[in-house]
């Protein structure tokens, strides 16, 4: 079925949730008994309440309060293995962060982590970053993190790329005034699609010079992705972004 002959935005499934097309990976090889055991101990408590239409169907807003006191809350989209976001909560215990990952070996992976580093500062979300932005309070995220997201190289698979308005809408939505978007990627032309489109979903790009893409945050732990890149001889670019005030 060709993406023309899917369901459009507008149609919704019997739960009421709209018809989001996914085309990332959900599972890759079979989980470790190790990493199928953290999903099925640990998943649950790290939770960061109802965000699935299944049982959130008002979609009512999270208590980011009750989950996190009054510490800032911070986002990461698409965590991948999870190593900068254990890093970010180690670093900032006085932050709280929210992952969203759909790849259920990556979200093994992160428990893992999490065990090790017994941080208590983390809430995992197994699923699609969107959902979870529907359920987050209006300017309730003071820093977000979008870090080596899928490439979608072909031009017909650009409008996949969270560097649309379809993602960038909602993520404006749920970031304060002033809040810090990070964008990492390798890919020129992703560089070039989150330029073009991210000042226009009400940021501001904060760069000088080509040493504020070219080099990496100061607080930065470079990632397998980022490594395979860099084997494959490909330039990480390091993008800033501050949300504007509506």
């Amino acid at each position: 079925m060709s993406d023309d002959q899917k369901p459009n935005a507008a149609e919704k499934h019997a739960s009421g949730a709209p018809w989001r097309n996914f085309y990332g990976r959900i599972k890759g090889k079979q989980l470790k008994q190790s990493q199928q055991r953290y999903i099925e101990e640990d998943l649950a408590a790290l939770s960061p309440g109802a965000v699935d239409w299944d049982v959130n169907p008002d979609r009512s807003p999270l208590d980011l309060e009750a989950l996190f006191g009054t510490r800032d809350v911070w986002l990461e989209v698409g965590f991948g293995g999870g190593e900068h976001l254990v890093h970010q909560a180690g670093q900032n215990p006085d932050v709280g962060i929210i992952g969203a990952e759909p790849y259920i070996n990556g979200v093994a992976m992160l428990l893992g982590k999490i065990r090790t580093s017994n941080n208590d500062n983390i809430a995992v979300h197994p699923g699609d970053a969107r959902d979870l932005m529907d359920v987050l309070p209006p300017q309730s995220i003071s820093r977000a993190f979008l870090l080596y997201p899928d490439p979608w190289p072909k031009a017909r698979h650009h409008r996949r790329r969270f560097v649309t308005p379809e993602h960038l809408k909602p993520l404006a939505e749920v970031l304060k005034p002033g809040a810090i978007f990070r964008v990492a990627t390798d890919i020129p032309d992703y560089v070039r699609q989150t330029l073009e489109e991210v000042p226009k979903a009400g940021f501001e790009w904060l760069a000088e010079g080509p040493e504020n893409w070219r080099e990496p945050w100061g607080d930065w732990i470079s990632t397998r992705y980022e490594q395979k890149a860099l084997r494959e001889g490909r330039t990480p670019h390091y993008l800033t972004f501050r949300r504007l005030a509506d």
